[in-house]
């Protein structure tokens, strides 16, 4: 079985080109490794496995919501515990007796992908952030990005904050080729987010966040966010990403343990936003705003001390957000 593709003949049995069907996959994109070129099951995986990775579970919202700032600690506890209550998503459904399924397309590519990423010596970093000012700051600039016909969240700052933080430590943002004998350090950041769609979780990246001003990295994200709720995201949107951040937080978690999504050598899991107490320099107690981030690294090629020290560069800017004023190009 054969079919034609830009002008070109491409060789495809029907089982495999359904396959690429049920995951909105154009075969003139696929590269063909069996005889004279012919489009395999493996390739259409193999592809697959390029795009997707299991990072999170999937989750109804792709973006992390503050928390409400008005009531304080000492409100009512009744409400508190009504918060705290979780609904469920749908009636649940007791089966009589097991059932065995196939594993879909993106499913397959996810397994692929994460017995890449179980070769890599993960090492872990975690930390906790104020974002109070970065609170304060997003309330402010909601009306004009309004006006710009653009949901602000807290995601662009995280972006561009991490751009910022990889300039000064490029080896974040680098690859290493199969058998760790060479480095790439890319030049464009192209950060990936994890993001639930009707295909199952996906990571698109939003290109050149070191050219990007926080505005446009959060046009991008909305369009990456509109396109994801559509099934229509694109194969440039999926592919190229050098460093990924994911986020736990729209679930209610605080810690994670990420996994790296090869062949990038880097990734942070944020967590959701909690109004805590912390002490301060005159021991008084006070409430802020704080989200905890799980740094997972390469051992290969990233020590402890970098990842530190760029965690550390990433949480001063989101801690005081006016100083990335500082650093924008």
């Amino acid at each position: 079985m054969h079919q034609q593709i830009k002008g070109h003949k491409t060789l495809v049995t029907p089982a495999v080109r359904r396959l690429a069907m049920e995951n909105n996959i154009k075969l003139s994109e696929v590269v063909g490794t069996g005889k004279d070129n012919r489009i395999l099951k493996e390739d259409i995986l193999n592809y697959l496995a390029k795009q997707t990775g299991a990072i999170l579970p999937p989750s109804p919202k792709p973006e992390i919501t503050a928390p409400p700032s008005k009531p304080d600690l000492a409100e009512d506890t009744s409400k508190e515990k009504d918060a705290r209550i979780v609904t469920p998503l749908s009636k649940p459904i007791i089966p009589a007796k097991d059932r065995t399924m196939a594993l879909s397309g993106f499913q397959k590519a996810m397994v692929k992908t994460m017995n890449a990423a179980l070769k890599i010596p993960h090492f872990g970093y975690c930390d906790e952030v104020d974002l109070t000012q970065l609170i304060q700051l997003r309330e402010d600039l909601k009306p004009f990005a309004k006006d710009r016909g653009i949901k602000l969240t807290f995601m662009p700052f995280f972006l561009k904050a991490a751009s910022l933080a990889l300039l000064h430590y490029p080896v974040l943002n680098a690859s290493v080729d199969e058998n760790c004998q060479n480095i790439t350090y890319k030049a464009s950041h192209n950060i990936g987010i994890a993001m639930d769609t009707g295909q199952g979780l996906l990571v698109p990246n939003v290109k050149n966040v070191q050219a990007c001003s926080v505005f446009e990295v959060a046009s991008e994200l909305n369009r990456l966010q509109k396109l994801g709720s559509a099934n229509q995201l694109g194969t440039n949107d999926l592919t190229g990403g050098t460093f990924t951040l994911s986020n736990i937080g729209t679930i209610g978690g605080t810690y994670a343990k990420p996994v790296i999504l090869p062949p990038e050598v880097a990734i942070g899991a944020l967590g959701k936003i909690q109004a805590l107490p912390r002490f301060n320099s005159k021991g008084v107690v006070f409430k802020v705003q704080i989200m905890n981030v799980s740094w997972s690294a390469d051992h290969r090629i990233i020590d402890g001390a970098t990842m530190s020290r760029f965690s550390n560069l990433w949480k001063s800017y989101l801690e005081n957000p006016a100083s990335m004023l500082m650093d924008l190009k």
